[in-house]
């Protein structure tokens, strides 16, 4: 029985070491910084809510100078996704643009 034991744990082991080697090799290849093609560095900055981060709960529609840094020159609203801001505040964003749009603060989307 100590024999059946110790192989047993030897071949856990094996595998074991096998196994160890194939994670390392997956972990090398999504950890590479520099992209083959064009030598460049992939880095992704995590986007944090502005408005979290300073505690602001309450967004007036005449702050222009806030308003301005979530529409785009066109007067397009810029989406969540790429200004970083979650989701209450930007329905409170959206909700104080149109507000500020209809009362000729902000200026309307243009096609030019």
């Amino acid at each position: 029985m100590d024999l059946e034991n110790t192989e047993n744990l030897e071949n856990n082991n094996t595998n074991n070491e096998e196994e160890n080697k194939v994670k390392a090799d997956k972990k090398a290849h999504f950890n590479k910084e520099v992209n083959e093609k064009d030598g460049r560095k992939k880095f992704f900055k995590k986007k944090v809510c502005y408005f979290c981060k300073n505690n602001i709960d309450v967004l007036d529609y005449k702050d222009i100078k806030l308003l301005k840094r979530y529409v785009k020159d066109s007067g397009k609203i810029i989406p969540k996704r790429l200004n970083g801001t979650c989701s209450k505040h930007q329905r409170l964003v959206t909700k104080a643009i149109k507000r500020a749009r209809n009362i000729a603060l902000l200026p309307y989307e243009t096609r030019y």
